[in-house]
């Protein structure tokens, strides 16, 4: 049996292990990868540690800590109340709203793993005070960043588009754009209709005075959690209202009987959120770098407010997600997912060998870097497409969608942050539930973008 194929079985493996017996998958995958690197792929520990996503490590742990801070002294309460009366009490806008703003701001620039940074702990927090399933809304979220993502002056439509002139192949920017575009937006009407937002459409306007609570719901509070929230919310849409997050000594009344005041700390949080922003979109700094510079600086002005926010990290998460991507460090190191591009690139029919190169980006960019796959797949795609039988165009738009519409897996970076995001869920059932959702889409987006990009010979 080859080394390739053996890591290959180890995964699924690893796979069966976590989901039968409650183990963290990142902890089996970061044995895994001690064991086939030592004694399959022959590597030292260094080798082992070259796939260790250090920088998506800090990310995680960053935005997390930023936003668990935010969660404590209500600026997330805040946020959520702002959006509610920006659209009128129309909750069944808010996914959209959320679609909307990952999506145009990939389409600007940003990378989308800062863009879901960015929103998704908003979204999140906006779902589990208005009883909206974290599902929806992460996806949405996701999708909406993926949606924009391939614009001529995106970063990923950038990367690819250089890619295929590089290779000399024809290409179209404005194709490879409307197609993620299309692509992901039908995704997020289906996801829309299916997890609950025609029960948000019927539900109508909510009341910002309700500070929360849906039309017929009571105002007393739950509980306070940790973050100053209650810890009643499930992973599956039914998440009892939050509360507000009140200091000893603040004034509850409000201009709008909310007790959503501007303090001192809710301000500074506000800017916080602002300069992150900023610092990401505007100066190409690391989310998680400076992420972490500010949560440290509010804590600081803040400790009481911040002493529980180190505990809101999400560790688990951050355990899970680090474990898997050093184990397909491995295989990448060790050459597996090269060897199974180029088994596929030599098959000789090249609609057949064109769907399965859209499905081992699916598979593979699950786990792994979106545009470093297409810029592994791409090439192996040439000497095929040379031959005239498959258009260009249409090849390399099948291959953006499906390397990157299945980043809602959690152990893709922006599955990862949307699951790390999502405050008072059970975040077993909500790990669950993506990776059920994004094995769905690995199974039939590649075929899909494969029947109505590829086989009518685009470009």
């Amino acid at each position: 049996m080859s080394p390739e194929l053996i890591s290959i079985l180890v995964l699924v493996v690893v796979f069966v292990i976590a989901t039968t017996r409650s183990v963290n998958m990142g902890a089996l995958a970061f044995a895994a990868a001690f064991g086939v690197g030592t004694l399959v792929a022959d590597l030292d520990a260094d080798g082992i540690f070259a796939g260790f996503p250090g920088d998506l490590f800090v990310v995680l742990v960053g935005v997390t800590y930023l936003f668990a801070i935010a969660r404590a002294n209500g600026t997330t309460d805040w946020l959520v109340h702002a959006a509610v009366r920006l659209v009128r009490g129309r909750v069944a806008l808010i996914p959209w709203v959320m679609f909307a703003l990952t999506g145009a701001l990939t389409a600007i620039g940003a990378v989308s793993p800062a863009a879901v940074a960015i929103v998704a702990p908003i979204a999140l927090s906006f779902a589990t005070r208005y009883s909206i399933s974290p599902l929806l809304m992460g996806t949405m979220v996701v999708h909406g960043a993926q949606a924009g993502g391939f614009s001529p002056i995106s970063i990923y439509g950038s990367i690819v588009n250089g890619i295929v002139e590089r290779e000399k192949l024809p290409g179209s920017e404005v194709g490879l754009f409307l197609a993620s575009l299309v692509a992901n937006l039908l995704i997020a009407a289906v996801l829309f209709a299916v997890l609950g937002g025609r029960k948000l459409w019927a539900r109508g306007a909510v009341a910002p005075e309700e500070d929360g609570t849906t039309p017929g719901e009571g105002t007393e509070r739950a509980g306070t959690g940790p973050a100053g929230g209650t810890g009643t919310g499930t992973a599956g849409g039914g998440t009892a209202p939050a509360a507000v997050a009140v200091r000893p000594g603040q004034d509850t009344g409000g201009a709008e009987g909310t007790g959503l005041r501007l303090d001192p700390a809710r301000i500074a949080t506000l800017t916080a959120l602002v300069a992150l922003v900023v610092a990401v979109l505007g100066f190409d700094l690391d989310a998680g770098l400076t992420a972490v510079t500010l949560a440290v600086v509010l804590s600081t002005a803040w400790p009481d407010d911040s002493r529980r926010a180190v505990g809101e990290i999400a560790w688990s998460t951050v355990l899970l997600i680090c474990g898997v991507l050093t184990y397909v460090g491995v295989l990448e190191e060790m050459g597996t997912i090269t060897w199974a591009g180029e088994g596929v690139g030599g098959i000789g029919v090249p609609l057949l060998a064109a769907v399965l190169l859209c499905y081992i980006g699916a598979i593979v960019s699950a786990f792994a870097s979106s545009v470093g796959i297409m810029g592994a797949l791409i090439p192996l795609a040439v000497p095929f497409l040379a031959q005239g039988e498959i258009g260009a165009v249409g090849m390399v738009a099948a291959l953006a969608v499906s390397a990157t519409v299945v980043d809602v897996s959690p152990f893709s970076t922006n599955g990862a942050l949307v699951l790390a995001a999502a405050p008072d869920v059970d975040r077993d059932r909500f790990f669950r539930q993506l990776m059920v959702y994004g094995g769905i889409v690995v199974a039939a987006v590649p075929a899909l973008a494969w029947l109505v990009l590829v086989v009518p010979g685009f470009g």
